[in-house]
């Protein structure tokens, strides 16, 4: 089954505000280096609860508020989410075409489902690792040989 991607708003100035403001606390928290945290959740009109959470998710929170700080959109998938060759060539920034030529070559892995494809998002990831690492090695391979060369870089 493919897990949807919802489309996510761009925060106004007023949520940015927040996650700024909001930052600061999660640092604190996070720097205390405890490993009980708990989230008091409340409204205007409620008194609220506290939630006891993971320090894993207080850090993934963390990040998220760190993004829309900066005015970004966040979409949040698990691992295993299988993705549509659309959803996952955007993730790559690359076009649909292209995506299917790798995937038809076996460099992502990918299963079928009837005629359609889908594509695991840690296949996907693991596969973005792997290019950004060959493509970080040739740069420092033409680096240093244009250091060889003298070519001033």
């Amino acid at each position: 089954m493919t897990s949807p991607i919802y489309e996510t708003a761009t925060p106004t100035a007023a949520d940015a505000r927040l996650a700024r403001e909001s930052l600061t606390g999660m640092d604190q928290m996070l720097e205390a280096g405890t490993s009980d945290l708990r989230l008091c959740v409340r409204s205007e009109r409620s008194a609220g609860s506290e939630v006891r959470l993971p320090v894993a998710a207080v850090r993934l929170l963390k990040d998220i508020l760190a993004e829309m700080a900066q005015g970004h959109a966040v979409t949040l998938l698990p691992v295993s989410a299988e993705l549509t060759t659309q959803q996952a060539a955007g993730l790559l920034n690359v076009s649909r075409p292209f995506l299917i030529g790798l995937l038809e070559a076996g460099q992502i892995p990918f299963r079928r489902v009837g005629q359609h494809r889908r594509v695991r998002l840690d296949d996907l990831l693991a596969y973005r690792r792997k290019d950004d690492e060959a493509r970080r090695r040739i740069a420092d391979e033409l680096t240093a040989d244009a250091q060889e060369l003298g070519l001033g870089y």
